[in-house]
């Protein structure tokens, strides 16, 4: 009975307080900005147009932007990854610098074949390059494997053909061992791929010439197409022409 007469008196005393210091405690609606109230339809109705999200400025450091089937763009996000992104798988160390690329030129063509020969190419412009060589080459002198890639390359420079040596090797009809476009995968532990790789990387870089500048066609010494072409050379198994 104390306690409640004690606590409605003090309860009184407060209110009093506050009525002769013109005091109002603050509410929540005082201290924030409130905007109208949207309702659940027409919210899922608006549309944001691309000037309010700051998209399509030249000037703007963001987000790239992706144009959707509708033709509006759409802000492409990168999600950050939950776990740390696994470390990125080395490639062969075949890397040359120029000063290490200079002092193997004027070497013998089988010591820079040695050089190279990996099991593995570096990217997939050589790895196209080799897989042609064996298929095309193997066991021939390495100079008639290096003729045979120097002629897809040539290919790949002349305008004529594909832009790429990846492209030249799978052109439609160009090359017997395509089939639908896919080049086979050679065994990687044979020694024939190993020196094939070793004749790519050779021949991307130019470290030596083959036997038939400028050719852009060949066939093996046992076919007789009958083309009209210039015959630049016989190289191995190969007779080249352009």
């Amino acid at each position: 009975m104390r306690l409640s007469v004690r606590t409605a008196a003090f309860a009184a005393a407060a209110l009093s307080f506050c009525a002769i210091a013109g005091f109002t405690a603050p509410t929540m609606a005082s201290e924030a900005k409130v905007d109208p109230a949207v309702s659940y339809i027409e919210h899922a109705g608006s549309q944001l147009s691309s000037g309010s999200l700051g998209l399509n400025d030249p000037r703007a450091e963001g987000p790239s932007i992706e144009p959707t089937l509708s033709g509006t763009p759409v802000a492409m996000h990168a999600m950050a990854p939950a776990l740390p992104a696994p470390a990125p798988t080395l490639a062969p160390a075949v890397v040359q610098s120029e000063e290490d690329e200079e002092a193997l030129e004027g070497r013998p063509l089988s010591e820079l074949v040695a050089e190279f020969a990996s099991r593995e190419t570096t990217d997939e412009e050589t790895d196209c390059l080799a897989r042609a060589v064996y298929f095309e080459s193997k066991g021939e002198p390495l100079t008639g494997q290096l003729t045979v890639a120097e002629v897809i390359i040539n290919r790949a420079e002349s305008g004529r053909f594909p832009s790429t040596i990846c492209g030249v090797v799978r052109q439609r009809g160009q090359f017997s061992f395509v089939r639908g476009g896919r080049i086979p995968t050679p065994p990687p532990g044979s020694r024939d791929w190993r020196t094939a790789v070793g004749v790519a990387h050779v021949a991307m870089r130019d470290l030596a010439d083959g036997g038939a500048p400028r050719a852009l066609f060949f066939h093996a010494r046992h076919v007789r197409p009958g083309w009209r072409l210039t015959r630049v050379a016989t190289v191995g198994n190969h007779i080249f022409y352009r």
